[in-house]
This record gives structure tokens, C-alpha cells and sequence, in this order.
């Protein structure tokens, strides 16, 4: 096992994940909490007419432009505060100096397979809505992930400061949405445009006649907060607040440093893995080019599942079946870094990648394990890419390589014909792709519409009927970027008929990495 200094590391470690729905305000709480955390000095703001700063985790170019996330941001600080949320059951006492390591995850449905895999690297999530939409589909498909996981969720009903819904409704649109219990942990003085402050359910202060009654209805309706609920992911406490304004804003996040979980165990394929072992483990969930452009450099992201990680020390590529040592590896601030000598369970940790990594790779001290729940989804749109720029081929292919290997989108090549194409979840990751192959890469690139209907990777035990198989349908084959083969097909029926005419054939819609 690890010493007590070592333990006490990883104790007072908090790593989470911010999701939302699009424009819910999740972007502007993560600046927020960096302000409150000392880690910046003034907070930025997604793009408007007035407010010419940008946010601190949407470093990329298209982000500052388009106003919206399209990666997930990782930014690590320490935040001290002593023992104080009147609902927290930790007597006070000395401060306590936490190291917070925040995930902020694209909204957009169409980035929904980077938030899923960012999920899997983090021990607890804050869900951010906007309380004039409520609850949205994206939203929900998230909590879907969070239940599936059991990880537990905090709640930020956000906008209070504008006309929306009465916060009772907001917490009956999470409980029928979202499937969770709730408890309110703090309460709005006043809504909308009379939002002023928010207060402890548990401490009240200088409440009016309609605060009073909702004080009254809340103790005959809602639980009081249990922490073994929460930590258990039955239970979600609910904050009210105004990220734009910085109202609320503190006291979610001196209670959640108080009661969310240190780092938690993690399944792997071979046994459970707990992060107070002393041998070091961890998987790479993120690969990201271009963080500094002016290097072209790939950064491989690791979250730290167990023990410590130390600079220059050899580690198992569990893999390649190689040891490797890191000389630089970093942690963020966002698109910031610098080097570290150590890191410990919960941790994210960036390793330089030179072509070594791919997502759902493992390093370990030296045993062989495999982690789960790291899947490629099967795309919903597919084009041909093209090189629009005959002098740029190799600026072309070099992109194309590293943002697939990002799992911004997936590229898979035809048996047939050798074409490229690339598939995603949606239109707006098109537009992505070609804006960073030509302001990151110089690559020029154009697209062809393809009919496609759906992409699944095929295996089987009977290699006669695969050959087969792969003989008869020759037109509808790819390979994805690791080889494997793909059964492409242009229509619901043609799928249907493939799966009910070759039955020894196991059509997979998602890749476990």
C-alpha cells in the first residue's frame, strides 16, 4: 500500500466532469469556478457582441469563434476552504487544501462520444440546466451514461436571474427527465429579473412569506441530503444559481468539495483496481493534436486509476508489450501546461504522443490490464474526403491521421476502391475537420456526399462463411483506421438482409477500444 502522505493525496483529490445541454451555461460555470478556485484572475465568457474575452477552457481557434465547445478541456487547480456548508457533516476545523481536476465537455449532441468518453475518467459530474428550458434530450442521454456508471451528480439550475421555471417545477423536471431522487441544498432569493442571492435549505435567513412556504413544502416533500445516497448515484443535490452573475456559484462548490468522492475504484477487464494500491495504473481516454500548433505536437491524456505516477520512471505499454518513460509529462490549464515531477490516482495526466497511443491504452507498473467502457459508436453521416490542394497530400493525410486519432470522427477506407471516407455523428464535426486540416495543417480538403445508412464491424468463428461473406459483399467493405474490417450499408434493408443471410456473422455498432 501507499504511505499516508501518499494517501492523503490521493484523498484529497476531486476529479469531475461539467455536462450540459448546449447553452446552458456550463462553459461560463467552469470560469467561474476557476475564479472562485485563484487559478485565473479575471473570468472570460463564450462569444458575444460585448464581451470580446474568451473562456479559459475553449483555447482552440473554432471554439473562440463559434462560441461553443468542441473538446473537452482539462484544467487542474487547488482550492482550500475549511469545513463550513452548514449541510456538510465534516466538523470544522483547519482548511483543507483540495486539488480539483475539471473536465469541461462539448454540449453539442454532435461531440457526444468525446463527453461519453470523458465520463469514464471522472468520479463524479456536475449537471448544469438551464432553468428556462429545463431538462433537454442531450441532458438526458447523459444521465443515461451517469446511471449506467453509477456516478454521482450534482445539480446547478443556472439562469435564475432570467424568467424561467419556478424552481419546484425545475426539480420535478430532474426527478421524471432524468430518473433521480433530489434534494435541494440551496434555495433563490427572489426569480428573475428579482433574483438576488440564494441560501442553505439547511440554514435559512431573513426569508419572506413565499420563502417561508417553500421552506415549509420542500421538509414534506424532499429528503434531507444523504451522502451515502448521493455517493451511491440515487441521490442528486440541487444548487440554484447564476454562473453569469457568480451567484450561487460559491457554495456549490465549497459543498461539493466537502461531499463529493475522493477517487474511486475502476473496473478493469482483469479485476477491480483501487486507486490506493501502490502499483501505478492508467488508461489514455483522449488524444489531442495541435496543442501547441507551433510544434504540431499530440498530447495523450491518462487518467490516473491507482498509486503514483512518476516523471522518468519506466512504465508497461500494456499494448505494444514495451516499457516506456515519459520525460515531459504535463498537467493544464486548458490549452496551458507544464511539466510535472508526479500525479497521483484521479489525476489527468498528458503524455507527449508520438504515433504510440491510442484510445483505451493502458500503462501500468507492470501488470497486464485492460479498462472498459471506452467504445466507438457506429457514425450517422459518412462523406468521401477529398484533397482539394494536389501540392498538400502530405499535410493532408498527416491531419487526417492525427484528428481521427483524436475520435473526433472516424475514417475508414473502401476494400473496393481504396477511397477515404469519413463518418460522424454529425454535420457540424464536418465542418470541424475541415477547418482545422486548413488552419492547423495547411490542408485543403472537400467533400463528397455518399448514401450511407450505417457502418458496423463484423467478426465470426466461421472463416469459411466470413471469406464468404467478404467475397459477396466485397462493395460494401472497409477497413476503419486500425484495419478492421467494416460492413458498410447503404440502406436499412441491406443490413437486414446481410444479418438474416449470414447468421455465423457478428455485426458489432460499437468498437470497444
Amino acid at each position: 500500500m501507499l504511505n499516508n502522505a501518499e494517501q492523503q493525496e490521493i484523498l484529497r483529490r476531486r476529479t469531475f466532469a461539467i455536462v450540459s445541454h448546449p447553452d446552458a451555461g456550463k462553459t461560463t460555470l467552469t470560469e467561474k469556478l476557476l475564479l472562485y478556485g485563484g487559478a485565473i484572475h479575471v473570468a472570460g465568457a463564450v462569444k458575444s457582441n460585448k464581451i470580446k474575452r474568451t473562456a479559459t477552457s475553449d483555447w482552440m481557434e473554432i471554439e473562440k469563434q463559434r462560441g461553443i465547445s468542441v473538446a473537452t478541456s482539462v484544467m487542474g487547480f487547488d482550492y482550500a476552504c475549511s469545513p463550513s456548508s452548514p449541510t456538510n457533516q465534516v466538523s470544522s476545523g483547519a482548511p483543507i487544501t483540495y486539488h480539483i481536476n475539471i473536465l469541461d465537455t462539448p454540449g453539442h449532441q454532435d461531440f457526444a462520444e468525446d463527453t461519453f468518453r470523458t465520463l469514464t475518467a471522472v468520479d463524479s459530474v456536475i449537471i448544469v440546466i438551464d432553468s428556462a428550458k429545463g431538462v433537454e434530450t442531450q441532458t438526458r442521454r447523459l444521465m443515461e451514461v451517469c446511471r449506467m456508471r453509477k456516478t454521482p451528480v450534482m445539480v446547478f439550475m443556472n439562469k435564475m436571474d432570467r424568467e424561467g421555471k419556478d424552481p419546484f417545477d425545475l426539480m420535478d423536471d430532474v426527478e421524471q427527465e432524468l430518473g433521480i431522487h433530489v434534494t435541494p441544498v440551496t434555495w433563490a432569493h427572489g426569480q428573475g429579473v428579482k433574483f438576488e442571492s440564494v441560501f442553505y435549505i439547511d440554514h435559512p435567513d431573513q426569508l419572506n412569506e413565499k420563502e417561508q412556504a417553500d421552506m415549509e413544502l420542500i421538509e414534506g416533500v424532499y429528503p434531507k441530503f444523504d451522502r451515502e445516497a448521493y455517493l451511491a448515484g440515487d441521490l442528486a443535490p440541487v444548487f440554484y444559481g447564476s454562473a453569469y452573475k457568480t451567484i450561487g456559484v460559491e457554495e456549490l462548490l465549497k459543498f461539493f468539495v466537502e461531499n463529493a468522492p475522493s477517487p474511486l475504484p475502476v473496473e478493469a477487464v482483469e479485476r477491480r483496481v483501487d486507486p490506493m494500491e501502490e502499483g501505478f495504473t492508467g488508461f489514455c481516454f483522449k488524444i489531442h493534436a495541435n496543442m501547441d500548433p507551433n510544434h504540431r505536437s499530440c498530447i495523450a491524456f491518462f487518467k490516473i486509476c491507482s498509486g503514483k505516477f512518476e516523471r522518468n520512471v519506466y512504465y508497461k505499454h500494456v499494448r505494444k508489450d514495451q516499457q516506456m518513460r515519459f520525460s515531459a509529462p504535463t498537467c493544464f490549464m486548458a490549452q496551458k501546461k507544464e511539466t510535472v515531477d508526479e500525479a497521483y490516482a484521479g489525476d489527468i495526466v498528458g503524455l507527449p504522443d508520438t504515433g504510440n497511443f491510442k484510445i483505451g491504452d493502458t500503462l501500468t507498473s507492470g501488470e497486464n490490464l485492460h479498462f472498459k467502457g471506452l467504445p466507438s459508436f457506429s457514425p450517422e453521416m459518412f462523406k468521401y474526403i477529398e484533397n482539394a490542394d494536389p501540392m498538400k497530400q502530405k499535410q493532408l493525410d498527416k491531419g487526417v491521421h492525427q484528428l481521427m486519432d483524436e475520435g473526433v470522427a472516424q475514417l475508414f477506407v473502401s476494400q473496393l476502391n481504396g477511397r477515404k471516407i469519413i463518418g460522424t455523428v454529425g454535420q457540424l464535426q464536418f465542418e470541424v475537420i475541415q477547418y482545422r486540416l486548413e488552419h492547423e495543417y495547411n490542408a485543403k480538403c472537400r467533400w463528397e456526399n455518399m448514401a450511407m445508412y450505417k457502418a458496423c464491424w463484423i467478426e465470426s468463428d466461421d472463416e469459411e462463411e466470413l471469406a464468404l461473406f467478404k467475397k459477396r459483399k466485397a462493395q460494401y467493405l472497409a477497413y476503419d483506421k486500425d484495419g478492421r474490417d467494416v460492413f458498410m450499408a447503404d440502406s436499412a434493408y441491406v443490413l437486414s438482409m446481410a444479418q438474416n443471410d449470414y447468421k455465423k456473422i457478428k455485426f458489432h455498432f460499437k468498437s470497444e477500444f
